[in-house]
This record gives C-alpha cells, sequence and structure tokens, in this order.
C-alpha cells in the first residue's frame, strides 16, 4: 500500500513536471534562447567577415596613395560606409522576420547590392593580379557574410515559426498528460459538467470525490475540484 502512495506521488509529480516542461511559455522561451544564441554567431560571423574586407577595400580605394595623405585615410571610409547600410538593413530584417513582415523588393536589392559592392572591392586586385589564391582567398569572408545575411533572416523566420508549432504541440500534449487517452476522450468540460451533476449541497469538494463520481486522472482532479469549488463558493 504504501509503494503504491509513493508510485501515485511520482506519478502525479512526473505529470506535473511534464505539463510544465511542455507548457507553450516554456517551450517559447526555450526556442528565444535559441534564437538569441543563433543571432550572436551570426552577428559575430558578419562582423568578423566585414572587419576582414575593410583592409582589401581600403587597398583598392587607395590605390596608390601615400600613407596616411588625405586620400589613404578618406578610402578607410568607403567600406564601413558600405557595410554600415548592410548591416542596417540586417538589424531591420530581424525585427521583422520575427514578426513575419514582409518587406519590399528594395530591401533585398539594397542587401544584395551592399554584398556585391563588398566582393567587387575586395577581390578586383586579386583578378587584376590574376592569382587564383588571392582570388580565393579573398572570396570567402564576402561570400560567407552574403550567405550568412541571406541565412539568418531565413533562420528567424523559421524559428518564429517553430515557437508558433510548438505552442499548437504543446497544447496538444498537455491534454493527454491530464487525461487518459481513449476513445472519444473528455473534455475538461465534460469532466466538470459531471462532477457539477453530481454534486449536493452539503459534499465537500475535493479531488479525491471528484475522480470517484467523474472517472477522470489524478492530474486533472485537483483542477476540477477547484473549479467545481468555486462555482459553488458564488
Amino acid at each position: 500500500m504504501n509503494r503504491a502512495r509513493r508510485l501515485a506521488r511520482d506519478a502525479a509529480e512526473a505529470a506535473e513536471v511534464r505539463a510544465y516542461e511542455t507548457h507553450p511559455d516554456v517551450v517559447a522561451l526555450r526556442i528565444e534562447r535559441v534564437r538569441r544564441q543563433v543571432d550572436w554567431m551570426c552577428w559575430s560571423g558578419i562582423v568578423l567577415g566585414l572587419a576582414f574586407t575593410m583592409t582589401n577595400v581600403q587597398g583598392f580605394a587607395a590605390g596608390g596613395a601615400v600613407a596616411w595623405s588625405l586620400p589613404w585615410l578618406a578610402a578607410w571610409v568607403l567600406d564601413p560606409t558600405v557595410s554600415l547600410v548592410l548591416l542596417a538593413i540586417l538589424r531591420a530584417e530581424q525585427v521583422t522576420a520575427r514578426y513575419q513582415v514582409e518587406t519590399g523588393p528594395w530591401v533585398r536589392r539594397a542587401k544584395w547590392f551592399t554584398l556585391a559592392a563588398t566582393y567587387v572591392m575586395n577581390t578586383w586586385t586579386s583578378f587584376a593580379a590574376g592569382s587564383v589564391a588571392a582570388i580565393v582567398l579573398h572570396s570567402v569572408p564576402p561570400l560567407v557574410v552574403f550567405v550568412a545575411a541571406e541565412a539568418i533572416t531565413d533562420l528567424r523566420d523559421k524559428l518564429t515559426l517553430a515557437v508558433a508549432a510548438a505552442h499548437r504541440e504543446a497544447v496538444h500534449v498537455n491534454a493527454p498528460v491530464h487525461e487518459p487517452v481513449q476513445a472519444g476522450r473528455k473534455r475538461f468540460a465534460d469532466y466538470l459538467n459531471a462532477a457539477r451533476a453530481a454534486w449536493s449541497p452539503g459534499v465537500e469538494v475535493t479531488p479525491a470525490w471528484v475522480r470517484r463520481v467523474t472517472g477522470c486522472s489524478r492530474g486533472l482532479s485537483p483542477r476540477l475540484a477547484r473549479a467545481l469549488a468555486a462555482e459553488v463558493a458564488r
């Protein structure tokens, strides 16, 4: 008998833990943590890639200008100008993708133009010199930035869909946690109606009484008892 009580307590505790673990808010919080990790890693890769291309773009813009001369100093402004526009677009897409708001065609054109400009300025000298190794070296960072810029937007959109899908699944999973799975499974309202019909003045509404008159599960009976007790009190 003691073992049966222990098992009953363990079952009730496991049902409660599972209910919280599959709660839509808990699931959404976990996905939000993954979203933050994905954002951090993608943004780190994009910023590092753009930082790598800065010196190559500066050399392309400066040409043969003397170091620390005005043209040489002005050449350092070119890459940040393009990169800031790209980062602004990606930052805006971070919000629009989160709420699944579709942006206009000019947003994608601006993003592709800035990425293409960065690639051309970063590899022009290597193509002119005909050095395959230099072309590969200076092509990888801009292409990684390009792929990451496209992927991060799609990932944010899919993570938003994952939150919605997890919510639907959590709602579906939570129902059988509290109720036995069977053909024509009763809903909460059905059990409550049965308990309401069985109650009479003077009867104390407890989870044990609710289980006895409705045949509901141990995990569902406290909720039913609270709901019926509130009705009785009113």
